[in-house]
């Protein structure tokens, strides 16, 4: 399959996504879909005007679902932002009704690929989207806590005044009120943050806490400024697709189906995975203490719980 990733939704994020993967250089073919398509062929336009000064040559296009059929990739984000105060679980009912809608046309394109969601609330989504697909689950993937994670490290390499490439920790659970940090396994190089922490290098165990809150909640306080978060979630959806598309086998915290992973089944919840070609290889399992497990258990169920108010009929 060539290097083609088609977007559905251009909206905000859809477009930030867009702009990262032509900064990038990220594929060939660039196909934007969208119900208002006036709109997406004055986005195609306007990102053809800047290829010169891209990393490589692309093909973007305005298009529609029949140019689907031999893209490699597919990235849904259309659907309904939170308002000002909502959770992205207020949105559930209005989002549904519009996944239900692409992927019935996804399928009659005859699509092969890998699906990649971040309509929110995206764990979710995602699984309505394999619901409702017949797809493999290793086919169908949620940006999930992949932003969250790049907020979470960010935050801490300035804290440590270290580059937040060598941090190395994750948010895990639901990409929402009920995510967490297993702090037992973030890392500043070799170094367990934890003991950082014990020995007062550079941060406490009182300010982990206000970080991890602080990483929670900032998507709010984002929303209640602009109205809307977008740029970091374009560039977080950019990195899975690099991963994908160049058969990467990294580890990125995104949205994937557990079937016995962590003591669960038959739900999508962010954990930290394998991604390549295929999509999802793994699901990297971590033994969790008491505190991080009871916190884990109880993301789960919110997510079952609001499953079980999906029509996936």
């Amino acid at each position: 399959m060539k290097s083609k990733v088609g977007i559905i939704g251009t909206g905000m994020v859809g477009m930030s996504y867009a702009y990262s993967m032509v900064n990038q250089g990220t594929c060939e073919e660039l196909v934007l879909i969208d119900i208002n398509k006036e709109k997406t062929e004055g986005e195609a336009i306007d990102l053809n005007h800047g290829l010169s000064f891209a990393p490589r040559k692309m093909k973007i296009y305005s298009g529609d679902y029949s140019d689907l059929s031999d893209a490699s990739l597919v990235c849904i984000t259309a659907g309904p932002p939170p308002l000002e105060g909502e959770t992205r679980l207020d949105t559930i009912h209005k989002s549904i009704a519009v996944m239900k809608n692409i992927i019935s046309s996804l399928k009659a394109s005859e699509f092969k690929g890998i699906i990649l969601i971040a309509t929110n609330p995206v764990d979710i989504m995602t699984y309505a989207a394999w619901k409702l697909s017949g797809f493999d689950k290793s086919r169908v993937i949620g940006s999930g806590t992949t932003l969250d994670t790049a907020r979470l490290r960010s935050v801490l390499g300035e804290k440590l005044n270290v580059n937040e490439k060598n941090i190395h920790a994750y948010v895990i659970g639901e990409h929402g009120d009920s995510q967490f940090v297993p702090w037992s396994y973030a890392l500043c190089g070799p170094k367990p943050i934890y003991h950082l922490a014990a020995k007062n290098k550079g941060i406490t165990f009182e300010e982990l806490s206000e970080i991890e809150d602080e990483v929670r909640n900032v998507a709010y306080k984002i929303i209640k400024a602009k109205r809307a978060t977008y740029y970091g979630i374009g560039m977080s959806l950019a990195r899975i697709s690099k991963a994908i598309l160049d058969n990467e086998n990294s580890i990125l915290s995104v949205s994937a189906y557990l079937d016995g992973e962590f003591g669960h089944d038959d739900v999508y919840i962010s954990v930290p995975s394998v991604i390549n070609a295929e999509g999802i290889r793994e699901v990297v399992e971590l033994t969790l203490d008491k505190d991080d497990k009871e916190k884990f258990d109880k993301s789960v169920e919110i997510m079952k719980e609001n499953i079980k108010k999906l029509d996936l009929e």
